[in-house]
């Protein structure tokens, strides 16, 4: 077997011979301040997935590229666009999708009004670079408390070569890639991505996944250089949802790495989604104003069976507009810059049904003991929801004195949630099977949700900048988490930060430390049968360290390295067992390791050949609120490039977990103690070639 450190290291050191040569290592954010800022002026933690990363990586899902950010904990375990994303803490009550972080994708909200965001509907092929900006108060974030993530693709605007891209790999991997575009004249452009992927995952049950994906997008220039941009984009994602294992069958897999005739009843669960997106852009300049409106409309459906019932939805519609303004004006008689404007969306769901499982086989007191298909049922619930955001926001940035930089932002949204439908019946976790619903039933809530930061940036060289900042942000729940407990508050977020940014010729570091006090969080807790329900936790504190680095040896040849250390308690907690509360005080959050670090070696010669290892290690974590076990998490899974490039061709294989590692991308026990675990892929590798023509 491979020495993993001999490997590593044997790989990074091959070009010590190359000359030094300074490099560039700040990169543009486009995310904290809406307007194009460096990242060691923002008075926040936020890094930079940036395009030569996500070619070497072959990112072809959100988990690849975000994996080695610190304060970022994302694992999908079946290399498909179905992430656990959580954002120092947010986001963990989460039990699908993502949920706590606003996801943007050129300025256009990805994220639904009550924060939930569907990744499947996003082309990571598209993708030129990632931002991630941690913790609450961004203007960019719509009732989300963990942070924004924008993601941006090539604008239309940009020359770029056409090209092709193809990939095969084990596991039935097939990946093709398209990309057209076309300046039709001065004024006018056009381009076309499209991207085909399927893999079959055949090392366990239910784990097949298929997408077609095809976006076009249309630019003009007006004589008055203001900018028009448009985006018509479709989907087709089929996604398998394998089942969770028992912790003998955990040890069967990690034994085997294979994963087969698990004993979850649910063996047929899966998310297929239709989505079809238009959105459009406008910008303007008028004396010192840049005038930016949006406009977007999402339709989706989807077929979603889960644990208990299937989900069958055709009729949701997401749609909102966002008028933003930048003002470039004086203040100290120095250059300073206000952002503002208004924002309005709405999530509309017409007839929503849920069905039960018609091909089940039961025991003889009727509990469900197998699931045979996901073919639907008896009608068990339909529903009408409508959830309506409107909100303000503004940003000042100004420098008062010679090295200082400030911003200052607010916003302010009002959230209301119309919900009504009719329960026919439900599944009983308990008795495992189903039972007469309430009937009739309906919510009508609102939430005020407010956000504000002050930030402060001081340079203490030319290099290096020291920065500090308090923000506070709301949190809202879900339709579904109101559906399950309509009692549930807003959480109340504040997170206080001191940070320092250096970016030099050869090197560049960002570190943090943070402190972010939660009152009545949200979080999720697991029942006897697994059901998973949602509570306000009184009070929780995070505290954390994070640092980022990137190191240039050479010209030729760089390292990085990324640590976080995270502690995260609930300060005071009472968890509802049975039909008795039981203290939580003091108890660390689950599943969020204390420690955290990934290493990487970039190493790239002049005639064309590169290679690429990178390395990620998370420490142990509590299963559950009551502290009760650990697991233990896993060290060093690698991943290895080797590519060459010449004139228009590129040639490359990446193998991921090349130790092929066989470990929980997610651990986790009901209070009742019955433990789940969720596996990581094993290993994989694809082949990948493109010609730029």
């Amino acid at each position: 077997m491979i020495d993993q450190k001999c490997l590593f290291y044997s790989l990074a050191l091959l070009p010590l011979l190359a000359n030094a040569e300074s490099i560039q290592l700040d990169n543009i954010s486009v995310t904290a301040t809406k307007v194009e800022t460096g990242t060691k002026e923002v008075s926040q933690s936020i890094a930079v997935v940036n395009a030569q990363t996500i070619e070497d990586k072959n990112v072809l899902d959100v988990s690849s590229a975000l994996e080695n950010i610190p304060g970022v904990n994302v694992e999908s375990s079946s290399n498909s666009p179905s992430p656990r994303l959580i954002i120092r803490g947010a986001g963990l009550k989460a039990s699908y999708g993502v949920r706590e972080i606003m996801v943007i994708k050129d300025g256009v909200p990805m994220t639904d009004p009550d924060s939930f965001t569907r990744f499947d509907y996003i082309d990571m092929q598209d993708v030129q670079s990632i931002e991630v900006q941690k913790g609450p108060g961004s203007i960019n974030a719509v009732n989300t408390t963990g942070g924004v993530i924008q993601l941006i693709t090539k604008s239309v605007f940009e020359e770029d070569s056409n090209s092709i891209k193809i990939g095969v790999g084990n596991d039935g991997q097939r990946n093709l890639n398209l990309k057209l575009r076309e300046k039709i004249d001065d004024n006018d452009f056009v381009s076309m991505n499209y991207s085909q992927r399927k893999i079959d995952n055949d090392w366990r049950d239910n784990n097949a996944f298929d997408s077609k994906q095809l976006s076009l997008k249309y630019g003009h220039i007006f004589d008055d250089d203001a900018t028009f941009e448009s985006e018509l984009s479709y989907t087709e994602s089929n996604l398998e949802l394998p089942a969770s294992m028992t912790r003998a069958e955990f040890e069967e897999f990690k034994r085997t790495g294979e994963q087969h005739n698990t004993s979850s009843p649910w063996q047929y669960t899966a998310r297929d989604s239709k989505i079809l997106s238009l959105n459009t852009k406008y910008s303007k300049e008028i004396g010192n104003f840049t005038y930016k409106p949006r406009l977007y409309i999402n339709k989706w459906e989807h077929f979603h069976p889960v644990t208990g019932m299937i989900n069958d939805a055709d009729e949701n519609y997401v749609y909102g507009t966002d008028l933003e303004t930048d003002y470039a004006h004086k203040l100290f008689n120095r250059d300073a810059m206000l952002v503002f404007g208004v924002t309005a969306k709405q999530d509309r769901s017409d007839d929503a049904k849920k069905y039960q499982y018609a091909d089940t086989v039961t025991s003889g007191t009727g509990r469900i003991l197998k699931t045979l298909s996901n073919q639907e049922g008896a009608l068990a619930n339909v529903e009408d929801s409508l959830a309506t955001l409107y909100g303000i926001y503004a940003m000042e940035t100004f420098s008062p004195f010679d090295k200082t930089t400030i911003d200052i932002s607010a916003r302010a949204d009002k959230l209301s949630f119309d919900v009504s439908g009719n329960e026919y019946s439900y599944f009983n976790y308990s008795t495992g099977k189903y039972a007469a619903g309430v009937g009739a039933y309906s919510i009508d809530k609102s939430y005020t949700l407010l956000s504000s930061k002050l930030g402060i940036t001081y340079a203490i060289t030319d290099a290096t900048n020291i920065y500090s900042s308090i923000a506070f942000a709301n949190q809202a729940p879900t339709t579904s988490e109101l559906t399950d407990n309509d009692a549930l508050d807003k959480t109340k977020s504040i997170n206080y930060e001191i940070g320092l940014k250096t970016r030099t010729g050869d090197f560049a570091y960002d570190m943090a430390i943070y402190q972010n006090d939660v009152k009545d969080e949200i979080i999720q807790i697991k029942d006897a049968g697994g059901n998973t329900i949602y509570d306000n936790a009184g009070q929780t504190q995070k505290r954390g360290f994070e640092f980022l680095g990137t190191y240039h040896l050479t010209r030729n040849l760089n390292f990085g390295l990324s640590y976080a250390y995270s502690d995260f308690i609930y300060k005071s907690f009472q968890e509802k067992v049975g039909a008795a509360f039981v203290s939580r005080d003091g108890n660390h959050l689950p599943y969020i390791p204390k420690t955290q670090y990934g290493l990487e070696a970039n190493y790239r010669m002049d005639n064309g050949f590169k290679t690429r290892i990178q390395t990620k290690t998370w420490g142990d974590y509590y299963l559950d609120n009551a502290n009760s076990d650990k697991y233990t998490g896993y060290d060093f899974v690698t991943d290895v490039m080797f590519g060459y490039e010449h004139k228009e061709h590129l040639i490359q294989l990446n193998i991921n977990n090349i130790f092929d590692k066989h470990y929980a991308m997610q651990a986790d026990k009901s209070v009742y103690g019955v433990e789940s675990y969720k596996a990581a892929a094993p290993r994989s590798a694809m082949v990948s070639y493109r010609y730029k023509f």
